[in-house]
């Protein structure tokens, strides 16, 4: 049986799905990989669901710090680690200097990578315990504001890499530049996610959270933003370190939020 011809947007669509998770795909759509990125966080928004749907199976279930490892360890093993991979070696590239992009390159891990992978790990699993009951909504916002910070990356800074013709595939040099490449404006792009935020909006109000889960616009601008003035641009570990700190301080801006008094 013939299968009929895959729409660009839903190629792009089945692409992102590959790319950004480890679920698996039938076989049609049949997958492209171009502006893959503007449907990462409708990606986060399945992933975020799938941590939040385990959140609240073992609520009661289990001890609260084994449900928060069981969270995190899923949230890791959904994406593949694509993403926390990126923060290791960003971390290691900028303890690296001017050999930054060498470092970052290099598949060994140094102190700094361990660093950031204890320091994100603890940020994630102190905030998820103080959100308690409100965590499955959190999740979710964290894990789609994660991916909406590589948008921000690739619209403001230019690529890091040397050689950026080499990359021409998402398998190639373990490379993102077709990201870059591949970039059609901050409206196209953002397009897809600020509709995915249309829909989040009323969700969360409707479960009495009706401004904590915007608190995740900072970090998401100011992380990918950051790390683009320190470097000179972004590259394919730097996007991974925006997913990976711009969730973790969206579980932690909410989880203050819920907490502390507001005026």
């Amino acid at each position: 049986m013939r299968l009929a011809k895959t729409p660009g947007w839903l190629a792009d669509l089945a692409g992102a799905w590959i790319f950004y998770s480890v679920l698996p795909l039938p076989p049609w759509p049949r997958p492209r990989f171009e502006r893959i990125a503007r449907f990462a966080p409708w990606i986060g928004a399945l992933l975020g669901g799938l941590e939040a749907l385990a959140w609240g199976l073992s609520q009661g279930q289990l001890p609260l710090l084994a449900q928060v490892a069981l969270v995190l360890a899923l949230a890791i093993w959904l994406s593949g680690g694509l993403h926390l991979d990126g923060a290791m070696d960003t971390a290691d590239g900028l303890a690296a200097g001017d050999r930054c992009l060498e470092a970052m390159r290099d598949s060994r891990v140094g102190a700094s990578g361990v660093q950031a992978l204890v320091l994100l790990l603890l940020l994630r699993a102190g905030a998820l315990v103080t959100l308690a009951a409100a965590a499955p909504w959190a999740l979710v916002w964290a894990s789609v504001w994660g991916r909406i910070a590589p948008l921000v990356a690739m619209g403001a800074f230019p690529y890091l890499r040397d050689n950026p013709g080499q990359d021409a595939s998402p398998g190639q040099g373990g490379s993102a530049g077709f990201h870059r490449r591949h970039w059609a404006g901050f409206g196209q792009e953002l397009l897809p996610a600020l509709l995915l935020l249309g829909l989040l909006g009323p969700w969360s109000a409707a479960a009495g959270l009706p401004w904590q889960g915007w608190l995740g616009l900072v970090p998401a601008v100011l992380v990918p933003w950051g790390l683009g003035r320190r470097l000179g641009g972004h590259s394919g570990d730097t996007y991974g370190a925006c997913v990976e700190w711009t969730g973790s301080w969206t579980l932690l801006l909410m989880a203050l939020a819920l907490v502390l008094p507001v005026p």
